[in-house]
Order: C-alpha cells, then sequence, then structure tokens
C-alpha cells in the first residue's frame, strides 16, 4: 500500500502486523486455555460429549511452524487467489472492462444510488442462494475503479461486496453451505422458515445500503472525508481516458459472464467448489484472450503480471489461515466453544436467543468458516434451545446471525483480509466503515430475535 509522507494511516497497525499479532496471542491463549474435545459422527458434534484432554503444550515457537501450515490449509484459496489475478488481468487487457465500466459510468455518474443498491442487491442474493463469497473478489479491483471514476473510493466499493456477501450470509433462505446444514443438525425440515429470512434480506440489505449511500454522499461532497484519502490509488485503477466499450468488448464480457453462470450451475447441481472455480476462470482467461485478439506473448505477460499483484493478497489470507491451524494444533477450540455455550441453559427464553447470537459472534473469531461453525456449535445449541423455551428454527437463525455479520469484521476471516488487501483498505480504516453499520444489523438481529421467541417462530 502506498501512502504519501507523513500520512497518519502509518501510524496504525498494518493489516499483517494486526493478523501476526493475534497469531501470537492464539498461541499465548492455549497455555491458559484447557484442551478439550467433543466426540464427533463424521464432522456432526455429539451434543454432551465435550471432555478435558491431556494436550502438550505448543512449542515456544509454534507460532512460526504454524503459519507454513495456514498457507498450506489455505492452498485452493490462495492459488485460486493467483488464477484469478491472472486472469483479470488478461480480460482487462482486452480492454473490455474499462470500456464497459466507462459506459457505466456515463449511466450512472449522477446515480451511485443505482450502482450500490443493484450490486448490493445481487451479490446479497448469490450469498443467500448458493453460498457465493470466494466467487466475489473478482470483482474487486473492478468496483474500486469504478467507483474511483465516480468520485467515491475503494472503501465504498468493497464495502458494495462484503456488505452484500455478509447479509446475504446472515439471512440466507438457501445457502447450502450454512442454513442448510444447520438445519440437517438440528433436526429442521431443509429450507423451512425460508419466507421470514427473505424479509430479513430484504431489511438487511435495505440497512447495508442506506450505509453505503451516506458514506458515499458524504465524500461526493468532500473528497477529504474519505477513509482512504491519503492512500495512492493512481497504480493499477485508472481508467483510460478513451475508453470505449465495442462489440468485441461485448463478447469477451459474454465469455466472462458465461464462465460465471456456468460455476453457478455447478455450484448449485454437482457440488463444484474453488479448484472448479480455479478451471473455470482458467477458461475465461483462454477465451477471452481469444475472443479479444489479444496474442500470446501478450496474454502471458498480462497474466503474470496479474497474478504478481495478488501476492500481498494471498499471503495476508495464508497468515489470517494460521490462527485457526495454532487454535486447532493446541486442541482449545472446542473448550472456547463449549465455555460461551454452558451459561445459555440458565436462561430464559428471550435473553438465551440473544446469549446464543452473542456465542456464535464470538464463535467466528475461532471458526470462520460458515460450515465449520455449523457443524461444531449447533449440536449444543440445538439441544439448548429446547431447554431454554428457544426453537430450533430461532437457534438457527441465531447461528446465521452470528456467522454471517461478524463475516464484514474478524481479522481471522481469510477473505476479508484478503478483499481489503485488493482496495489498499487498511484495516482500521475498515473498522470505522463497518462497526456503525453492525450495531445497526445487529439491533435488527437482536429485535428480529426478540420476535420469534414471542411468536414461537
Amino acid at each position: 500500500m502506498t501512502v504519501r509522507p507523513g500520512s497518519a494511516i502509518r501510524r496504525l497497525p498494518d493489516s499483517l502486523v494486526l493478523i501476526f499479532a493475534l497469531i501470537v496471542l492464539a498461541q499465548a491463549a492455549s497455555y491458559v486455555v484447557p484442551a478439550g474435545e467433543f466426540e464427533r459422527e463424521g464432522r456432526r458434534v455429539i451434543e454432551g460429549s465435550y471432555r478435558a484432554v491431556d494436550a502438550e503444550a505448543l512449542p515456544p515457537l509454534a507460532f512460526l511452524t504454524s503459519i507454513p501450515a495456514g498457507l498450506a490449509a489455505a492452498q485452493e484459496i490462495i492459488f485460486f487467489v493467483f488464477l484469478v489475478g491472472g486472469v483479470i488481468s488478461v480480460v482487462r487487457a482486452t480492454g473490455a472492462f474499462d470500456g464497459a465500466i466507462a459506459a457505466a459510468i456515463r449511466r450512472l455518474s449522477s446515480r451511485p444510488a443505482w450502482l450500490v443498491g443493484g450490486m448490493v442487491a445481487l451479490f446479497a442474493l448469490g450469498s443467500s442462494t448458493v453460498g457465493m463469497a470466494e466467487e466475489y473478489m473478482p470483482f474487486v479491483p473492478i468496483l474500486v475503479t469504478m467507483c474511483l471514476a465516480l468520485r467515491l473510493d475503494a472503501v465504498t466499493a468493497v464495502g458494495i461486496v462484503y456488505v452484500g456477501a455478509g447479509v446475504g450470509y446472515a439471512c440466507a433462505a438457501l445457502n447450502p453451505f450454512t442454513v442448510l446444514i444447520a438445519q440437517d443438525i438440528a433436526g429442521l425440515e431443509l429450507t423451512s422458515g425460508q419466507a421470514v429470512r427473505w424479509g430479513l434480506l430484504l431489511a438487511c440489505a435495505a440497512v447495508g445500503v442506506h450505509h453505503i449511500l451516506r458514506y458515499a454522499a458524504r465524500i461526493r461532497r468532500d473528497p477529504g472525508a474519505s477513509l482512504v484519502a491519503e492512500v495512492d490509488y493512481s497504480d493499477g485503477f485508472a481508467l483510460e481516458a478513451d475508453a470505449r466499450f465495442t462489440g468485441r468488448h461485448a463478447a469477451v464480457l459474454s465469455v466472462f459472464v458465461a464462465g460465471i453462470g456456468i460455476f453457478v450451475y455447478g455450484v448449485a447441481a454437482r457440488g463444484w467448489y474453488l479448484v472448479e472455480l480455479s478451471a473455470v476462470f482458467l477458461a475465461i482467461g483462454l477465451l477471452g484472450a481469444a475472443v479479444g485478439r489479444l496474442g500470446a506473448n501478450a496474454a502471458s505477460r498480462a497474466f503474470l503480471r496479474g497474478a504478481a499483484d495478488m501476492t500481498a493478497t494471498a499471503l495476508l489470507i495464508g497468515f489470517a489461515r494460521t490462527i485457526e491451524v495454532v487454535l486447532s494444533d493446541a486442541q482449545v477450540i472446542d473448550t472456547l466453544v463449549q465455555w460461551l455455550a454452558a451459561p445459555l441453559g440458565a436462561l430464559p427464553a428471550h435473553a438465551s436467543a440473544l446469549g446464543m447470537l452473542a456465542a456464535q459472534t464470538v464463535c467466528n473469531l475461532f471458526i470462520p468458516s460458515g460450515s465449520g461453525q455449523a457443524y461444531v456449535t449447533m449440536p449444543i445449541m440445538a439441544p439448548l434451545a429446547d431447554l431454554t423455551g428457544v426453537t430450533r428454527q430461532t437457534a438457527v437463525l441465531a447461528y446465521q446471525f452470528g456467522d454471517g455479520f461478524t463475516n464484514m469484521l474478524v481479522p481471522t476471516n481469510a477473505l476479508l483480509m484478503g478483499m481489503l488487501a485488493l482496495g489498499r483498505i487498511p484495516y482500521e480504516r475498515w473498522l470505522r466503515f463497518v462497526l456503525p453499520l453492525l450495531a445497526k444489523l445487529y439491533l435488527v438481529a437482536a429485535l428480529a430475535l426478540a420476535t420469534a421467541v414471542q411468536l414461537g417462530f
């Protein structure tokens, strides 16, 4: 990240500094938190099976050896990032993205609300239905370029992507990686209660769009009010002054859109994930270069340049994954979950529902995977719901809120840290943008859970 001399940003911890500190803190916690584990059937935890175990203390320098392990554990998404960076660079070298952005700017320059509202809705819909998240990473540099040309900033661009994804996960109606797993573990009919979730998705998306638009209006009036006003975006995000959208550009973008469509089908019908998505993007790059009449040598140079630009993002993702690796190696994650869940059994129904939300929120710091969190927490939360007068459907809703909303905040979320790196946004500046939004969204969540308890949802 390039900043001007004397910038205040340099007085704040860089994203890598923050993540490394959390890795060290995770190892320190392993010496205080006793080791323990649940018995499991597959990935599913057996309720009431927690027990303390004897585990050797981590060696003093384990936090260093865990970093390569974290990079290895995140290898699929790391290599996906490199491949996508290269392919996006190839497609952009054809001029298709710049031409499309220029055309969109001519239509949206006076109506940024259409850009923000429409894109947040699309990202939220993709996350709510087929669990898309990593797939959105390629759109970050594209949206940053568009927002900068519209006199907005990178925070607005990443906000569009991640607010949409976070709300989509938190209020997911059909997401097979979160809500359907949680409902299956809780013994509920799959997709049940989706009408309520669709309504919550609309409400929370509206809150998110309003928050982004208020920020966008402020920085259009005063560019100095941008949270990243000191960051230099002159390299890599500048739009060509004479960019025009041609028929050839339309053909290249048709290849891009068709590839995304094929992957969405593959996720829904064939269980595809990152390996298949990487292959789809490679096909997009090859076909896009051919359709855009980009020579082999030019395409090769563009691909390597784009992949190299993703190095910082890829490393941050691997370092963030290391936190979970340290806690798992120390065998303390299950203990932390048990500590969070145990006090809820003594609470009345309304308080228990809010306590579940709090517990799931904290759990997401240690288990940033939505499906992983469902497998660990729902076998505990579902029986607790029965004891406290909360329906299991409401317990699933509390899990969704705690997982989805927190994804917009926790530095252990590798995807978030990767997107912030792509947008050159310091983590502290992102917190200043997203914390007020999360206060509003958690208020909606608390009201929704209280109403659900009252109505027996």
